[in-house]
């Protein structure tokens, strides 16, 4: 089956239809993701911006990526499944049912103590992606990814300040390939000044080969993962620590990319 092929291999569980409209290999669109690359680097708070970029980048990125899941073991099952993370990441009952120590509950302390959810990020998706709530599977697959990008912070150590959030996007580069990630994480790069301009540098270039090195998160049956223990997940993932991002001063790692 050719990438612009319309898929119609996963149903939702209500059993409505499946969106038909192909999903066709968009065109990248430089001009619109630099612009909102500059508007993203002079407001920081602007995350819609981050959806901008990848939106206008994105290219073939999301099929590519769900054709790899169908690929790897029990990715056929998640597809099937079609479980929507961010109903289930709402449900606070289930967040207060995890175990201290577990993936979701340092997951349910980081939302509740940074006051955000996986809705609000979901929320502002929706109104600069016209299609991510399709019943579709490449839509499915890129509300997966958007969802589980605060599990992405606490399986990674990254924080939400400046320099975690500029980590954590070359860490997704480095897992999912996608070129907005790429830009967004240069553009962060470039942006750093000061005496601690080098470590900046590398602590994102770190970020980037931790993700490359670490196993395919999206593969993940992230129901399950939620319920291990952090530090176990981590060994398995083959995620190492954040040492280069760890080692530089709290004061100096915000102000590069917005806290999402």
């Amino acid at each position: 089956m050719a990438m612009t092929d319309t898929l119609q291999l996963v149903l939702p569980a209500d059993g409505a239809p499946a969106d038909t409209t192909p999903f066709l290999r968009p065109k990248r669109q430089w001009g619109v993701a630099l612009k909102a690359l500059r508007r993203l680097l002079t407001n920081k708070e602007d995350t819609g911006q981050v959806f901008e970029i990848m939106s206008a980048l994105n290219g073939d990125s999301t099929m590519r990526n769900y054709q790899r899941l169908l690929a790897t073991t029990g990715g056929g099952r998640l597809a099937f499944e079609h479980v929507e993370l961010a109903p289930r990441l709402m449900d606070d009952a289930w967040l207060d049912s995890f175990a201290p120590g577990t993936v979701g509950a340092v997951y349910r302390e980081f939302v509740r103590t940074e006051n955000i959810s996986a809705e609000g990020l979901a929320e502002i998706s929706r109104q600069r992606q016209t299609r991510v709530e399709a019943n579709h599977p490449y839509a499915w697959f890129g509300r997966r990814n958007r969802d589980s990008h605060d599990i992405w912070h606490i399986l990674s150590g990254y924080h939400r300040d400046g320099l975690g959030e500029a980590c954590l996007v070359a860490f997704s580069y480095g897992q999912l390939r996608s070129l907005g990630w790429a830009l967004i994480a240069s553009g962060a790069a470039l942006r750093a000044s000061g005496p601690y301009r080098r470590r900046i540098i590398g602590a994102i270039w770190q970020g980037y080969r931790r993700g490359k090195a670490a196993a395919w998160l999206p593969a993940q049956d992230y129901i399950t993962l939620l319920n291990e223990p952090l530090e176990a997940a981590r060994r398995r993932l083959k995620i190492t620590p954040p040492t280069a991002y760890d080692a530089i001063p709290l004061d100096v790692r915000d102000g590069t990319l917005p806290a999402t």
